[in-house]
């Protein structure tokens, strides 16, 4: 169980990164271009961590897909970018290849 706590640490610390850089400006504003650096080191601890039991398959495409879906989110939230119904199906496809690797496969990813 710890280590899914772990993945998901190294998700949410992932989206926080990327919400900084965007607000970073290519790295011309300092604050959030550091915390982007801070965020994004974080995420790559917690999903080693992750990666001690959680087989790589499944630890990364866990953590690309939800955060692909949650940086369209903090886009269209934050900053008011549009998503139109093309761009909805593509996500929901990547949600349900969740499911089914995390939920239906009996191969180790």
């Amino acid at each position: 169980m710890k280590h899914y706590i772990y993945l998901i640490l190294a998700i949410v610390s992932e989206l926080f990164a990327t919400a900084s850089l965007k607000k970073a400006d290519g790295f011309t504003v300092w604050l959030p271009s550091l915390l982007s650096v801070v965020g994004y080191t974080f995420s790559a601890f917690f999903l080693s961590g992750a990666l001690r039991q959680i087989p790589i398959g499944v630890a990364y495409s866990v953590w690309a897909s939800v955060g692909i879906v949650c940086t369209v989110l903090i886009g269209y939230f934050m900053y008011h970018q549009k998503i139109d119904w093309i761009g909805l199906v593509g996500i929901s496809l990547i949600l349900l290849g969740v499911i089914l690797v995390t939920g239906f496969s009996k191969s180790e990813l």
